[in-house]
């Protein structure tokens, strides 16, 4: 499959979100992303008026990436309410893309209110995606609510946790998690039972 040639435009915007990733929002300085981009810095203000538009792109583009094009790809692949959720969680926040700039704009969210309220949007859009797929299996509208915030937890927590688990492994504690969750049979039993493969 041919990728998209990303314009100039967007080459800034991806270059600012890694840069983000790795050091938050002091680390999107247009000449270190111009060193990086290997082109002068004057080009930059061909595409943005100032830093703060370049800021605001990727905002923009992370919000895009992370809701629209997580719930788009969600409903084309399909399945039940259980798999679209856990689909959404592994698109959002098992990916080395997504993960590591969401990390970074929560961080960026407890300093900034702009930012804090466009990270509540975005999380809003989580939730109603979480409470729409857990409702079709769950009827008590507390319960579908608990459910949602405790998915949410989890899929952001985990990342902060340095906990060992008892002999379990991160991935076991995290599979009966979704079971419980997803109220649905635990696939850890399963897998215990059939043996190793």
């Amino acid at each position: 499959m041919v990728g998209t040639i990303r314009t100039p435009r967007d080459r800034w915007i991806e270059e600012g979100l890694r840069a983000l990733a790795a050091g938050g929002p002091d680390a999107v300085r247009v000449e270190a992303l111009a060193k990086r981009l290997g082109v002068t810095k004057g080009g930059f203000y061909g595409f943005f008026a100032d830093r703060d538009a370049l800021l605001e792109a990727m905002l923009d583009a992370w919000e895009r990436e992370s809701t629209d094009e997580v719930i788009d790809r969600v409903e084309r692949e399909g399945g039940d309410a259980r798999t679209k959720a856990l689909r959404a969680g592994v698109l959002t926040f098992s990916s080395d893309r997504l993960l590591p700039i969401d990390l970074a704009i929560r961080d960026w969210a407890r300093r900034d209110e702009a930012v804090a309220e466009r990270l509540r949007r975005v999380d809003n859009r989580r939730m109603a995606l979480l409470r729409e797929m857990i409702g079709t299996f769950c009827s008590d509208s507390d319960e579908v609510e608990a459910r949602s915030l405790l998915a949410f937890c989890v899929a952001i927590g985990e990342h902060f946790l340095a906990a060992d688990h008892g002999g379990r492994t991160r991935g076991q504690v995290l599979a009966r998690a979704a079971d419980l969750l997803l109220d649905r049979p635990s696939t850890t039993a399963a897998a215990d039972r059939e043996g190793p493969r």
